[in-house]
């Protein structure tokens, strides 16, 4: 179906102005409190991880503090692991499913690894419920030198201030419906393009760096996911959202070329996660759940490197 004209915003058939732009981002309302669902978590935290304000963000009057979260008995010989969620700040178990780890999982792995976590990299998203930022940039797709999105250029200008070495960096993310019934038609509007709906996956799945697939690394956090919720299989022609499959509930981009924050870091470990809260057979706790599993799934695969 080509959802071009199916946006009430702008023009057919011409990219929006400043002036479309600015519609779409009046019609944004609040509906969640980031400071009630995310920041008030973090604070029970400090015992076992140094909290920090790594920048903030201010829009339509509203200061958002940014937060990363590193480990308190950090060392130099752990290899470190990177997390991050709430790129997309509508992706609620990607932010929730971050804090969850730190909150239920973490201490037995805090001996092998030193962690960084970035559990909500877009709050305006998160709490307008949106894949855009408030100027209709896409976070996921600004990961890239003098980026236009204050949340990914922020994370950027944070990770050179660390100066460290990742082994593996897990970003996580949700697959929605929503994303065909208002992201890719409000995309199509805002660019002038054709953007095709495609048969939301009905499970999980993970976006592997198409440079470094890390095979084994992908399968490995499957079958931990898969004790928890279903994975997606293959459509018809064997793809997963108009991409062909790599392996079992596994498809690959070319993280850097597309901007994503999967290719934030030089690790040779990456993954981009996929839960779909939209599932008849899921809820919102097991989706949180699984993106634990990830974590946890990840890790006990780096563990025996």
């Amino acid at each position: 179906m080509n959802t071009e004209a199916a946006y009430p915003i702008g023009e057919l058939g011409k990219k929006w102005t400043d002036g479309d732009k600015e519609i779409w981002f009046q019609q944004q309302q609040k509906k969640r409190s980031y400071f009630d669902e995310v920041v008030t978590k973090l604070d029970s935290l400090n015992e076992h991880f140094i909290i920090e304000q790594y920048g903030s963000l201010l829009y339509d009057a509203e200061n958002y503090p940014l937060y990363a979260l590193k480990s308190l008995n950090w060392l130099e010989d752990k290899p470190t692991i990177l997390i991050t969620g709430g790129v997309h700040g509508y992706e609620t178990s990607g932010v929730q499913g971050a804090i969850r780890f730190l909150q239920t999982a973490a201490q037995p792995f805090q001996e092998a690894f030193n962690f960084v976590v970035l559990p909500c990299i877009s709050p305006w998203g998160y709490e307008t419920i949106n894949r855009w930022n408030p100027l209709s940039i896409d976070p996921n797709r600004s990961f890239y030198e003098n980026s236009p999105a204050q949340e990914s250029l922020a994370v950027m200008q944070f990770m050179k201030t660390l100066g460290l070495e990742f082994m593996a960096h897990i970003d996580l993310h949700e697959t929605t419906d929503s994303d065909n019934s208002e992201f890719r038609p409000a995309l199509a509007a805002r660019d002038a393009i054709e953007q095709k709906s495609w048969n939301i996956p009905d499970g999980f799945y993970l976006v592997g760096d198409s440079a470094k697939p890390q095979a084994l690394f992908q399968k490995a956090i499957i079958a931990s996911v898969e004790k928890i919720t279903h994975i997606a299989p293959a459509d018809n022609d064997d793809k997963l959202i108009g991409v062909p499959l790599a392996q079992v509930g596994v498809i690959n981009y070319a993280a850097r070329e597309l901007g994503l924050c999967m290719g934030l870091t030089e690790a040779p470990y990456v993954t981009t996660t996929e839960v779909y809260p939209d599932s008849p057979s899921a809820d919102d706790e097991t989706c949180i759940l699984a993106q634990v599993a990830v974590i946890t799934g990840a890790l006990n695969y780096l563990i025996t490197l």
